[in-house]
């Protein structure tokens, strides 16, 4: 079996979409004060769908959300034409390949997304050659299904807020995440509102459910260091991306607090930025998202690494990939979930992209285990939806 072709398609939403009010989440571009709602510089309404293709007929399947329009063009003029000709069972080749042949530009950011994106498919298209879910070609099945917390709290009114938290209690989700909605240059006046949030969570939920809060890189050491001490009586089971990700020494101060757990890496890349976060004692939690930090290739690579550690490793974001890597790894206890919403941030779209995703019940997912592969197909009808770019 030799790889004959790699298709590119860039789809961008063009639907409804939903605003996002000031507040909605805190980001890095809140420390530049400007007019508009920053969280909006964050949103993605456009996704990357790669399809690597066999002599066999056989067609693997990823994808990449970041910057989809670039790391198609990085794909298309430089791994596409490394890869025509090559067998897609000599993965870890193939990716080192990839990888040290755009070393100069491609070591993290857009040219380890799109390597991401290859690596993905070429492990779908593993899986559909061996006639086995990917998972089982990563060490099989660790769990009977695996916990999901809700992913979908963001700051909003407060009864508003506690009303969808209920939700997730009566649906069944024993842990769910919400996001601050204040930072640094918000005062002492912010700091109060994040409270709030958090408060306002906890006495809807109870304390027999774990609340993860995410500040996604808006905050400074300073005023995380300030705001622990206050989040402390609420028992989070995390605080997420309290500091922009190349401030490791920040992560570690925080973790050496030892008061809430510190969780990081959805904006970290390969086993080298894992390596220096472990040897650092920066994190409590890692989270890569394996269709940015280097495909399925490396995420089992950093999830052996953090367990010699006995730093669990939690993914960012749902989807398939990062399912299938939960599902081989007793040091990955449980994953994130975004349910099924309006388009607004983009985390949601995969759901209107592909087919096979796997929706939550009692606060569990499964994996078919007779559906080969990583269980996905793009929904073509579902498509006209979008600009589709090839």
């Amino acid at each position: 079996m030799k790889i004959k072709e790699i298709r590119t398609r860039v789809v961008q939403w063009k639907g409804k979409t939903v605003p996002l009010p000031p507040h909605f989440c805190t980001n890095p571009m809140d420390l530049l004060s400007l007019p508009e709602a920053s969280m909006q510089t964050f949103t993605f309404h456009g996704w990357l769908i790669v399809e690597v293709v066999t002599d066999t007929g056989l067609v693997g399947i990823g994808n990449a959300a970041l910057s989809p329009h670039v790391t198609k063009q990085v794909i298309d003029l430089y791994l596409k034409p490394l890869l025509i000709g090559m067998d897609p069972w000599d993965t870890e080749f193939l990716w080192q390949l990839m990888y040290r042949k755009t070393m100069a530009f491609g070591r993290k950011g857009i040219g380890m997304v799109a390597i991401s994106a290859i690596d993905i498919a070429l492990w779908d298209l593993l899986g559909k050659d061996a006639k086995q879910p990917v998972y089982r070609l990563l060490g099989g099945r660790t769990k009977a299904r695996i916990p999901v917390y809700a992913s979908r709290l963001y700051s909003m009114p407060l009864d508003e807020l506690a009303s969808e938290a209920k939700r997730y209690q009566n649906e069944g989700y024993k842990a769910m995440k919400l996001r601050f909605g204040w930072g640094p240059t918000d005062g002492a006046e912010g700091m109060q509102h994040n409270l709030d949030l958090v408060q306002t969570v906890r006495d809807t939920v109870g304390n027999g459910i774990d609340i993860m809060a995410d500040a996604y890189m808006g905050w400074t050491l300073d005023y995380a260091k300030r705001m622990l001490p206050l989040l402390e009586p609420f028992n989070l089971r995390w605080l997420e991306e309290a500091v922009i990700p190349d401030d490791i020494h920040g992560y570690a101060e925080l973790k050496s607090y030892g008061k809430i757990p510190i969780a990081g890496g959805e904006h970290e890349f390969t086993i080298y930025g894992f390596r220096d976060l472990l040897e650092a004692r920066a994190v409590d939690y890692i989270q890569f998202d394996t269709n940015r930090v280097g495909g399925i290739s490396q995420a089992r690579k950093i999830g052996a690494l953090a367990e010699s550690y006995s730093v669990p490793v939690i993914p960012h974001a749902g989807q398939m990939h990062n399912y299938h890597v939960v599902m081989a790894s007793l040091n990955s206890p449980m994953a994130e979930y975004f349910p099924i919403v309006d388009v607004e941030v983009g985390n949601e779209l995969f759901w209107y992209i592909f087919k096979g995703e796997p929706q939550a019940k009692d606060g569990f997912i499964d994996l078919d285990e007779n559906v080969p592969g990583l269980g996905l197909t793009v929904d073509e009808e579902a498509l006209k939806q979008f600009v589709v770019l090839e």
